[in-house]
């Protein structure tokens, strides 16, 4: 009975065990889920944070091209330009006065480009861009005689405004003229650009170009005939700008190197104008590139008329087209002459290499002017730059070097009379000529 009820004692006495164990075990259940409930307080917090700073990132990747865009509006007042030149700059300002592109001010009075023209600043220049002060005419636009602010005269370019092309060839100009430093290549003043306009500022050259001394009928009022000595000189100076543009880094192909982008200043030197089809070639031999075929009928090499291929050898063939019009007067394509002659290079390329008939097809106004010994040095400069295979011709740097001993001891120039043909013809007194090659002291871009 004793065991009996020790047992019943035991079996009521569990119970109350079991409920003690479970109000033990409630306070840590109740403590994990303290724990639990700060670790989120911690943690949302955190990743919240996480996620603005994220997003501030991202906002500030997606606006700072902006603020860049923005700080090179600043500094319009130091005219700047975008390096490559990808699209003109155009600012606008009340009363139709608008500043029209931005460019590297040089440090220096002979770098390209620095000034930032208003198209209203032009207008006064020209008078309104008046008829009476056009000096040339082209497919480009019209050039203008201008008077700036300062006094400086200059040649003010209007061009047409073509499309793309248009665009295009204008901004290759003051890309190019802003980087390239010669005595040799026309000096780009400044230029102006806004949606209606696009206009470029040149130095004057005076003596217009050479086409219109080639093609002069020599009378009182027309341009003055050239005499032997001042048409070496200006292949000369022609000769070291094609120099300078092709044996830079990155090589410049000029693609239209003719008579009527040859200009001439006031004491007939001649300067490479005109860069709208100029082109960068590449690091292949003499810069191969691949492009659309443009230049002028005449003084396109034949592998680039038929290719597509360009190089610098291509304006080496253009540079030749010039030397034999300077010898000979003569345009590149003539349709009133013979068939036989309306091409220059097929008529006088038999020519050049024959002592025999090659003072055939001098410029009668060079009579009497030259030596023998000189025009056949100058032929065979002109047939070797004409070859229809592009590896035959010569570098530029080999035709300065062959030309500056035939132009030594020849450098000012003057007008005058000559009898026998009775009308103005520039000829050139004794002096020391300049025999450096065009690329040396150069700075490069």
């Amino acid at each position: 009975m004793f065991a009996s009820h020790h047992i019943a004692m035991r079996s009521t006495a569990e119970p109350p065990s079991l409920v003690t164990q479970a109000h033990q075990q409630r306070p840590h259940s109740h403590a994990n889920g303290i724990r639990a409930h700060t670790v989120l307080l911690v943690i949302l917090p955190t990743i919240s944070l996480s996620l603005i700073v994220a997003l501030l990132l991202i906002l500030v990747l997606i606006y700072r091209p902006r603020s860049s865009s923005n700080r090179a509006e600043k500094l319009a007042g130091n005219a700047y330009v975008p390096k490559n030149l990808s699209a003109p700059s155009v600012t606008s300002s009340p009363g139709d006065v608008r500043k029209c592109g931005y460019i590297a001010r040089p440090p220096s009075k002979f770098r390209g480009g620095g000034q930032v023209f208003t198209y209203r600043e032009l207008e006064l220049a020209t008078d309104k861009f008046s008829e009476e002060n056009v000096i040339g005419n082209g497919g480009f636009g019209v050039v203008y005689r201008g008077v700036l602010t300062d006094g400086t005269q200059a040649a003010i370019k209007r061009l047409n405004r073509d499309g793309k092309q248009g665009d295009r060839d204008f901004r290759v100009e003051v890309d190019l003229l802003s980087r390239l430093q010669s005595p040799y290549l026309v000096q780009l003043i400044g230029y102006c650009a806004d949606a209606n306009h696009r206009i470029l500022v040149f130095e004057l050259m005076s003596n217009g170009n050479l086409r219109e001394h080639l093609n002069s009928n020599g009378q009182e009022g027309s341009p003055a005939y050239l005499d032997w000595g001042t048409r070496l000189r200006i292949a000369l100076d022609g000769a070291k700008g094609l120099e300078y543009l092709h044996e830079k880094s990155t090589p410049v192909i000029h693609r239209d190197f003719k008579t009527t982008n040859i200009l001439l200043d006031h004491d007939y030197r001649g300067k490479i104008s005109d860069f709208g089809l100029a082109k960068f070639g590449s690091q292949k031999p003499n810069g191969l590139v691949s492009t659309r075929v443009l230049g002028t009928t005449g003084y396109v090499a034949p592998e680039y008329a038929m290719t597509g291929k360009l190089t610098t050898k291509s304006d080496v063939y253009s540079f030749g087209v010039v030397l034999l019009e300077l010898i000979t007067g003569r345009v590149p394509v003539d349709m009133k002459r013979p068939a036989d002659e309306s091409v220059l290079v097929s008529w006088a390329l038999p020519k050049l290499t024959n002592r025999e008939k090659v003072q055939e097809m001098v410029d009668p106004v060079l009579e009497g002017q030259y030596s023998y010994k000189e025009l056949i040095q100058i032929a065979a400069i002109a047939a070797m730059c004409v070859q229809s295979e592009a590896d035959y011709r010569p570098l530029m740097t080999d035709v300065v070097q062959s030309l500056i001993p035939l132009v030594k001891q020849k450098a000012s120039a003057l007008i005058a009379t000559t009898p026998k043909l009775g009308h103005q013809i520039v000829t050139l007194k004794s002096s020391s000529i300049d025999s450096e090659s065009s690329g040396t002291n150069s700075p490069h871009f």
